[in-house]
């Protein structure tokens, strides 16, 4: 009997980083940092397998494995057995537990957990995205993103650029406003990928005068004048024909029902590209 651990064989369908992580948590339990671990990822036939198996065999390696392919795992299980190697499932029992609980098969998809990590992390990267080009802070975001929103002041453009941002969409938003010049990449962005937001006055008035009041200003100044709203109505209006861009009404609309829309346009540009 050693005192010491054996090397590890890491075998995987996947990357098998799964493994390793589970692996050498279990060994921190042992004081034991300079334990050998052998990662082979991509596993796809038992060729491969039989060759890991003698060579723990030979070596006194043991094996972890994350195999969610029936018939590789079935594999290396019996291989294992008949050279006395040590084989450990590290998914299996946990799936096989999830079945019997939930009465749902598996997909036995190798991978999906490095997709799930891939879709969060391109939804953080289109959080900060729409974050850092909020408001047209830097006109560059235009070049950048897979869309911008263009109106005038209380249209949604903020909360749409969330909401798109947790579907992984990246935006930039671009406020109208008559007395600023729109940046010049706007009218040279690719066809569809800007869209107008528009709203009517007498909503705008209502939605920009409660703004005030959580401000604790008055009613009257002139961001919630009626004529003032109008000019930017007509100011936007002007810039939005001259983009030739799609144009969506938010009266009266949630923000999941516009991005809806957004997404509808987004989805229907990529796909003739």
């Amino acid at each position: 009997m050693t005192n010491h651990l054996p090397g590890v064989y890491i075998v995987s369908d996947s990357i098998g980083e799964t493994a390793e992580m589970v692996v050498r948590a279990a060994a921190s339990q042992f004081n034991s940092g300079n334990m050998e671990i052998r990662r082979v990822p991509n596993i796809s036939d038992t060729d491969t397998l039989e060759e890991i198996v003698h060579h723990c065999q030979e070596n006194g390696f043991m094996i972890a494995y994350t195999l969610v392919v029936d018939d590789l795992a079935s594999f290396l299980k019996t291989e294992a057995e008949k050279a006395g190697v040590v084989c450990i499932d590290v998914l299996g029992p946990l799936i096989d537990a999830f079945k019997k609980v939930s009465d749902i098969e598996p997909k036995k998809e190798p991978g999906l957990l490095r997709k799930i990590d891939d879709m969060y992390y391109r939804r953080v990267e289109a959080v900060e995205f729409a974050v850092r080009y909020d408001d047209g802070k830097d006109p560059r975001g235009i070049n950048l993103a897979d869309v911008v929103l263009v109106g005038v002041s209380r249209t949604s453009k903020t909360p749409l650029s969330m909401y798109l941002a947790h579907k992984r969409i990246k935006v930039a938003n671009v406020p109208l406003v008559p007395e600023v010049v729109p940046p010049e990449e706007l009218f040279a962005a690719e066809r569809g990928k800007v869209i107008g937001l528009i709203i009517q006055p007498e909503q705008l008035n209502h939605i920009r005068t409660e703004r005030l009041k959580t401000l604790g200003l008055k009613g009257q100044a002139t961001y919630a004048n009626s004529e003032r709203i109008l000019e930017e109505l007509e100011f936007a209006n002007e810039i939005m024909k001259r983009l030739g861009c799609p144009v969506i009404d938010v009266t009266n609309k949630a923000v999941e029902e516009t991005a809806s829309k957004i997404l509808e346009i987004y989805y229907r540009r990529i796909s003739n590209v």
